[in-house]
């Protein structure tokens, strides 16, 4: 029997269990919000939410590869394509592409064009420094470095600040080898 094929970033989002669009953008808004006010430093918020979206990263990572049946990267490049093609459509929805790679192929940006996590969102004029997006930075962190890359992602334009797109810049600080707990030889 050969192994199951990937699945596209489209037939896995048709097919997965997803609450209203509305909602979770109207949460995740909450959420922003509440930290505001807890932290008052928009800087701290912006450090909360990319810890939150590391911690599910590392999470989500496990159920992404149990449905996308999508098998080992072979290197970096490929493994920010799945990420922006298959893992963003699965859990958000929407795709991103994947450019302005370095020379080394150490660093690359992934541009949103468009972005649920925006919908009915305005900024004040108090947060200006604050990447409302900031979770998903943490989450592409944490996804990446459970699958042994770490890396520093950070926004370098956002249309809530008047860019025409979303763009995360992902450099690759190191690849970590995977460590066995046995040996196949004993």
């Amino acid at each position: 029997m050969a192994p199951a094929a990937p699945k596209s970033g489209d037939a896995i989002f048709a097919s997965v269990d997803r609450v209203n669009a509305e909602l979770f953008t109207l949460t995740y808004g909450a959420i922003v919000r509440q930290l505001l006010t807890d932290l008052e430093e928009v800087e701290e918020v912006n450090k909360q939410l990319d810890q939150m979206g590391y911690n599910m990263g590392v999470r989500l990572v496990d159920e992404f590869l149990a449905k996308s049946n999508v098998t080992r990267c072979v290197d970096f490049r490929e493994t920010t394509e799945v990420i922006a093609k298959v893992g963003f459509k699965m859990f958000l929805g929407v795709t991103a592409s994947v450019t302005n790679w370095d020379s080394e192929g150490t660093t690359c940006s992934l541009i949103l064009e468009d972005n649920p996590l925006v919908d009915f969102v305005e900024l004040p004029d108090n947060c200006q420094g604050l990447h409302y997006c900031n979770i998903l930075s943490g989450v592409v962190r944490g996804a990446l470095e459970m699958v042994s890359m770490k890396t520093e992602v950070a926004w370098l334009r956002d249309m809530l600040r008047g860019d025409d797109v979303f763009e995360l810049q992902v450099k690759l600080l190191k690849q970590v080898p995977e460590e066995y707990p046995y040996k196949d030889d004993e």
